[in-house]
């Protein structure tokens, strides 16, 4: 057994390293696993009852080939593994990622696996998306390639990744504990020296064991804080790349190896001060990498914690009100369940019984409470904020809308968008070539002045790390994205911020879009003096059974009119026609203007036209020998529509109107919003037609619709945006879902983009400029191999710090 390996893994008997801390209670003993999965699958066994197995067993758990526990394996039958044709794809979760360059290296191993057709390593979240050929290679093969370069991955669970992430914090906080300690004591030896400015006044005998201290002193620095640069080098050395991380660990080892080696024969620089806080800044400087990365996922954690894992299930309704506790995973479509106030509804529902508010801002962004009533429907995810109700599960928590979310969710971040590829090239090649810099500078300086080779050389290595170069997209994305999520607006590619900002033209759909996508009452006129608040009462009491968008419109107008409630007796519904009933002893009919001409005994009156040129439907009232009134529907514009528009009239885009109604309601309603170009009468395929008409022409064009009807023109569009709703979420098939289907977050969005880029070219400008600037000063013996740390720490610390100001808005 190596010495940095204990006991075997009690479950399936592979090594347990020595960090590892994963352990289970079986019969009363703690016993060692080697990893998380083992942990879980062990747990699930004693859970269950059935830890007798590991008394008779005869062997351990098998494994699956090349070192892999079993509980790391990914069969090609997991149902983790999607099919798509001759493909198949999976986002898998990354154990170890200390930087962009853990990033860099994962993806370009993968990529030289013969089938994979698509490797894209999500910082934030510490996904990896996976997609390959399946009769090339095997999940099998891809985690084993994962395997080979130092990491582990496994299916996402987010219980392992909290824990995960929990105790890479703890590691990575002791290793810079570490280097800190090392740090403070290596300077208080070197001190003297540099008090006495090397004048020689030093006692030999003192200076040689300031030395041996120091050396000593710095030991722990190399062989613990320094770890995660000296395995990211080899793991990039073993998969024949040059990563970002070989840099790094050759200016440590150079300035230790040097150090060393004066201190054996007595004479020559030191540079122990210089190696330890290199170290420390350095690991302070991933460290603020991991908060950011924390962060960032911040938003999805409050998602995937957003479910109750317990739900109180009523077995008996409506026979009985009592609840029986049972996994939310466990319910099914027809089940009933009691949720309290301050409780999470556990699955898509349907109010049954009660009335309540709920608080939708997990889902949505939207703070103020929706108030609910029976046969309403409830997301799941969403948070009761009044009394106890009854619901009707509608789907299983599995086909949830808060899952559906997080689907659409774990879309996000699976690529890259151009401007990343580019900083990820660049770092590629950044590397070698400084390698060949710094080679060159040595001999250089080894010709000029000997004595000053290794320093400069150790400097050059020291200031350049290009971490600074492949930080400065991802983070800013990252933080714009979490911020975005938590307003409302779920980016699911990419490349949403980017695009949006270069788009030249806004092209949005009417229905759903600019306008509310359901009728709403627009004008109500009254005849012969009725009073307006009784016709409403009427009308609604008429319709209250009834679930015709029409019937909602009314009922919604009295609402907002305080109408107040009355009773319908002796309801009779014409199909097509309208509704007949009693309201107070009197007989009244609701509907088209021949329906109730029958009840009224004469045609309906001449009145004015409200509206003119807009396509309304007239709903009219009557009673015995009377006419009423009138309700004038339609479907309304947003009261946000114009405003949002002319945002982007502003910002100097061309924004079209593209809808399927008549060209006259189209442009009507262009002309009321501003809108110069208006296109009406468009079928999908004609809609899809005219946007790529316009990119032929070299247009940019981002489409705003509802993502029900507009799938095809969403798809092709450079950047697309849908309107969401509850129901459809999950199937729509836009780059960004505007979760509250509120126009202000496209605005919204458009600005976090112009942010988001700023951010972004401040940062690659600062980290091409840091290296423009750090690299010739220390090849010229400018800067010493102390302040090169402090430089290259420093440069990635900023581009860290400026993306996040972006959560900040």
């Amino acid at each position: 057994m190596k010495m940095n390996e204990i006991a075997p893994c009690f479950h399936c008997g592979q090594p347990v390293a020595a960090s590892a801390d994963w352990q289970v209670n079986i019969d009363g003993v703690a016993r060692a696993m080697c990893c998380p999965g083992c942990a879980a699958v062990a747990q699930t066994i004693v859970d269950i009852g059935q830890a007798g197995y590991y008394r008779e067993r005869s062997g351990f758990a098998a494994t699956a080939g090349a070192g892999v526990p079993a509980a790391l394996a990914l069969p090609e039958d997991d149902p983790n593994i999607i099919d798509d044709g001759d493909a198949r794809a999976t986002t898998l979760l990354v154990e170890g990622i200390r930087c962009a360059a853990c990033v860099w290296l994962i993806e370009r191993r993968l990529r030289q696996v013969d089938g994979v057709q698509e490797a894209s390593m999500n910082v934030a979240t510490e996904k990896l998306f996976l997609r390959w050929h399946k009769d090339k290679t095997t999940a099998a093969a891809l985690l084993e390639a994962v395997r080979s370069i130092g990491y582990n991955a496994w299916p996402y669970d987010a219980t392992r990744h909290d824990a995960q992430l929990q105790k890479a914090s703890r590691t990575l906080g002791r290793q810079l504990f570490v280097a800190g300690l090392s740090m403070m004591q290596v300077m208080m030896y070197v001190a003297p020296e540099y008090m006495t400015g090397g004048d020689g006044t030093l006692d030999a005998d003192m200076a040689s064991l300031m030395r041996w201290a120091s050396l000593l002193l710095t030991l722990p620095a190399i062989a613990y804080s320094a770890q995660p640069f000296l395995k990211g080098a080899w793991a990039s050395l073993k998969a024949r790349a040059l990563g970002m991380d070989v840099p790094v660990a050759l200016g440590i080892l150079a300035a230790f190896t040097a150090s060393a080696v004066s201190t054996l024969r007595g004479a020559g620089e030191v540079y122990y001060d210089s190696v330890t806080m290199f170290i420390f800044l350095l690991l302070a400087s991933r460290y603020l990498e991991m908060v950011a990365r924390r962060k960032a996922a911040s938003a999805l954690s409050r998602l995937r914690h957003g479910v109750p894992d317990m739900a109180q299930r009523l077995p008996h309704w409506p026979a009985a009100r009592e609840a029986t506790a049972v996994p939310a995973s466990a319910l099914a479509a027809g089940d009933y369940i009691l949720v309290k106030g301050g409780e999470a509804v556990a699955a898509d529902c349907v109010v049954v019984d009660g009335s309540t508010a709920v608080d939708l801002s997990l889902l949505t962004g939207e703070s103020a409470p929706q108030r609910k009533m029976a046969g309403d429907a409830i997301p799941g995810g969403a948070v009761n904020a009044g009394g106890p109700v009854v619901l009707r599960v509608e789907k299983p928590a599995r086909d949830s809308t808060l899952a559906g979310l997080l689907k659409l969710i774990e879309r996000a971040g699976s690529a890259k968008p151009r401007i990343a590829q580019w900083a990820d090239r660049a770092a590629s090649w950044f590397v070698a070539a400084l390698l060949l810099f710094a080679a060159a500078s040595f001999g250089f300086w080894y010709w000029h002045d000997a004595a000053r080779a290794w320093p400069v050389a150790i400097a050059v290595l020291v200031v350049s790390c290009p971490c600074a170069l492949s930080l400065a997209t991802p983070s800013a994305l990252a933080a714009a994205t979490d911020r975005l999520l938590g307003k409302g607006a779920l980016i699911v590619q990419p490349h949403v911020l980017e695009t949006l900002h270069r788009a030249t033209h806004i092209v949005f759909d009417k229905t759903g879009t600019l306008t509310e996508g359901r009728p709403t009452v627009q004008h109500v006129d009254a005849v012969d003096g009725a009073r307006i608040v009784g016709l409403l009462r009427v009308a609604a009491a008429l319709e209250a059974g009834s679930a015709h968008p029409l019937a909602r419109a009314i009922a919604a107008s009295a609402d907002a009119h305080g109408a107040g409630a009355a009773v319908a007796s002796g309801l009779q519904e014409l199909a097509g026609q309208g509704m007949e009933g009693v309201v107070n002893g009197v007989r009244y009919r609701l509907g088209t203007a021949a329906y109730v001409a029958g009840i009224a005994g004469s045609a309906a009156p001449a009145m004015d036209r409200a509206g003119q040129g807009a396509p309304m439907t007239t709903v009219w009232l009557g009673m015995h020998g009377r006419w009423l009134g009138r309700f004038l529907v339609s479907d309304a514009l947003r009261a946000d529509a114009r405003r949002t528009v002319e945002f982007f009239l502003r910002r100097g885009k061309e924004v079209v109107l593209l809808s399927g109604d008549q060209q006259a309601l189209a442009e009507r309603v262009a002309g009321q919003l501003g809108i110069a170009g208006a296109i009406g009468d468009c079928l999908p395929g004609e809609k899809l037609a005219y946007v790529q008409e316009l990119q032929r022409h070299g247009a940019v064009v981002a489409m705003v619709g509802d993502g029900i009807n507009d799938a095809a023109v969403l798809s092709a569009a450079d950047v697309s945006f849908a309107m969401g709703s509850g129901a459809t979420l999950a199937q729509v098939h836009a780059d960004c879902v505007l979760l509250d289907a509120r126009l202000p977050l496209l605005a919204e969005t458009a600005r976090s983009a112009r942010r988001t880029m700023r951010v972004i070219r401040q940062n690659l400008a600062w980290a091409t400029l840091y290296n423009l600037v750090g690299i010739p000063a220390a090849a010229f013996g400018v800067l010493n191999p102390w302040l090169s740390g402090v430089g290259m720490a420093a440069s990635s610390a900023f581009v860290v710090l400026n993306a996040l100001r972006l959560r900040k808005g």
